[in-house]
């Protein structure tokens, strides 16, 4: 049987870390009580929800009842974003050009079905949000995401979050790329609402959470009973909320040593990739980005072609296809890139299992599929 590939795109999906498993599967089994209930076993799934509430908060530096357990990333934007909108009088937003689809998607139903204005700013060189055209008028929310899922640039979240509510709004970080592999404050960042997603930090796939500052108001998106202080009813899924828990303690304190490793193991990658491969160019910048992401280009290429002729390598491509027509990306189009280049990315993103091993056979693999 063949090796699997080396595995770079831990910015789609983490594996879901050995200790998380074996704590998700309890719930699963023995432990099956409704949160709800009063039952004993009730009150065991209770007991369990807030334990985990209480480790997700320690991660982002909230208080327990500031965490609302949801799905993932993207209902827990949605919930923010359309949510805060039902209390705010100001209907304009401010946000990137380059938001994940997960925020972008629910400022544009505001626009196409609630009358708001959506003002998308700007970004340099390097994928960063350019704050000076922030309008002047009043603005009722302001959502940025925190590390770009595609370049890996961090965005001036704490600036922005000071000049969003100064024009009187609220603020939402879309942090599901960020949260386990960077530092990150609710507090240091000044925002009102934070996006979580558990299976980007090696928990399970189907639950994230919502931080949601005291006094902030949000409505539900969904109706029904009064779980997760009634901004997320339905019954809890107790067995991926304990995951999300355990993933969120380990991230913790694994948090210093694995952006230091990853860090030097990122540029010994770019090192081995630049010098085998004439006119790479790296579209990921050097300082202000997460620690694991490396995102090259090579004009003239198709980085989905170069994968294909690699086979050794998992990561991703800078670009999308339809019907078999590739295009170029375009948040990397934003950041001023030709199309010739963008359509020739590659987002090789690494994590807690990537050795040096791997780095230089997929540094091999891929200079060759560049043409190095």
């Amino acid at each position: 049987m063949s090796a699997d590939p080396v595995y770079l795109d831990h910015n789609a999906t983490t594996p879901v870390a050995r200790e998380v498993a074996e704590a998700v599967w309890p719930h699963l089994t023995g432990d099956f009580g409704n949160p709800s209930s009063a039952s004993v076993q009730g009150r065991r799934a209770r007991a369990a929800v807030d334990h985990a509430r209480e480790q997700v908060a320690a991660l982002v530096g909230a208080e327990p009842d500031e965490i609302v357990f949801t799905s993932g990333g993207t209902e827990a934007n949605n919930i923010a974003i359309r949510g805060a909108a039902r209390h705010l009088a100001t209907r304009v937003a401010v946000t990137s050009c380059v938001e994940h689809p997960a925020t972008a998607a629910p400022l544009a139903h505001l626009r196409d079905h609630h009358g708001w204005q959506v003002h998308e700013l700007p970004v340099d060189d390097e994928c960063r949000v350019v704050l000076d055209e922030i309008p002047s008028a009043a603005v009722g929310l302001g959502t940025l995401i925190l590390a770009h899922n595609e370049t890996g640039a961090l965005q001036p979240v704490p600036d922005f979050a000071e000049r969003v509510h100064r024009l009187g709004g609220l603020v939402h970080a879309d942090a599901a790329q960020a949260v386990g592999k960077i530092p990150v404050d609710v507090d240091d960042l000044g925002v009102d609402l934070l996006s979580i997603a558990g299976h980007k930090l090696y928990g399970p796939k189907g639950v994230g959470a919502l931080y949601v500052r005291r006094g902030t108001r949000v409505a539900p998106v969904v109706l029904g009973a009064g779980q997760e202080g009634g901004l997320r009813p339905g019954t809890e899924n107790v067995a991926l909320i304990v995951g999300l828990g355990v993933a969120a303690e380990i991230a913790a304190s694994l948090l210093a040593t694995e952006a230091e490793r990853q860090f030097a193991l990122r540029e010994t990658l770019w090192d081995r990739l630049a010098r085998a491969v004439p006119g790479l160019v790296r579209v990921s910048p050097e300082q202000g980005c997460l620690p694991n992401t490396l995102m090259v280009a090579l004009p003239g290429r198709v980085g989905a072609h170069v994968l294909e002729a690699v086979g050794d390598v998992s990561a991703s491509t800078g670009s999308a296809c339809h019907a078999g027509v590739h295009s170029p990306n375009a948040a990397l189009l934003a950041m001023g890139l030709d199309a010739d280049t963008a359509l020739g990315a590659l987002r090789l993103s690494l994590g807690r299992s990537t050795r040096i091993a791997d780095v230089e056979s997929a540094a091999t693999a891929l200079a060759r599929g560049l043409g190095g």
